[in-house]
């Protein structure tokens, strides 16, 4: 299983990275355009992992209870985090806590990434099919992500050059954080059902408080059914992983 986990960890992180990257190379314009498809689609997939994958597991594996307060728990803890500016996961440019200092973005990114890479590991230690699904979720909310954060940073005055190699360093702490987790819910599996019911609070959070809001902005009836359409392709990806394997 450690493969698995090493080399979705590197797709999850730096490979996110590399995809953003190239959409700095197109016009703004058409930036403006592909982003808003993106955080669609990664919405569905973030819920999907979430609700057809994570959850389920969980339940499968503890008692019900302990799986649903754990849930809301992280759902307060992220809530919490993200007041405090720790784990601030904007998608907009003009957002006011990314506008204060660039710094911050890469410390959260890095914080963010590590945790991403605990909830690839947890979901491989479940199953196989499941670990694709939530890398699968964990890079299609990463790259819109990414290409936000590289635009905030040329704001802030950072070089191409370096933005990326700072962006892509935050981004290889994906790694570290999959390997601690590996080597630790490996020897203690009991604490597997937990660490995914953390997860699906994290995926539902981001997905509820930051992406979708974002969506809402768009409120024309074709944004609408394309935002949808997308929606629900990000959900079908997952279901097709975990109901067609």
């Amino acid at each position: 299983m450690l493969p698995w986990i090493v080399g979705f960890s590197i797709l999850g992180g730096v490979g996110a990275i590399a995809v953003s990257g190239l959409f700095l190379l197109f016009p703004s314009h058409v930036r403006g355009v592909l982003v808003p498809c993106l955080i669609s689609y990664a919405t569905g997939t973030l819920l999907g992992a979430a609700f057809l994958g994570m959850i389920p597991a969980s339940l499968a594996q503890a008692p019900p209870i302990a799986v649903t307060t754990t849930v809301l728990a992280g759902i307060v803890l992220f809530f919490v985090l993200e007041k405090i500016v720790l784990w601030r996961h904007c998608h907009d440019g003009e957002c006011d806590a990314h506008g204060r200092a660039a710094p911050l973005i890469l410390i959260g990114d890095a914080f963010h990434n590590l945790v991403d890479g605990v909830v690839i590991a947890a979901a491989f230690l479940s199953s196989t099919t499941m670990g694709i699904a939530a890398s699968l979720a964990v890079i299609a909310h990463e790259i819109p992500q990414e290409v936000g954060d590289f635009a905030i940073l040329l704001d802030s005055g950072y070089s191409r050059t370096k933005a990326l190699f700072l962006n892509g360093l935050s981004a290889c702490a994906t790694l570290p954080g999959a390997l601690a987790a590996y080597l630790f819910l490996g020897e203690t599996r009991a604490f597997v059902p937990y660490i995914l019911a953390l997860s699906a609070a994290s995926f539902t959070y981001i997905a509820a408080a930051d992406l979708i809001p974002g969506l809402h902005r768009q409120t024309s009836a074709a944004a609408s059914l394309r935002q949808l359409a997308l929606l629900l392709a990000g959900i079908g990806t997952i279901a097709l992983f975990h109901f067609g394997h």
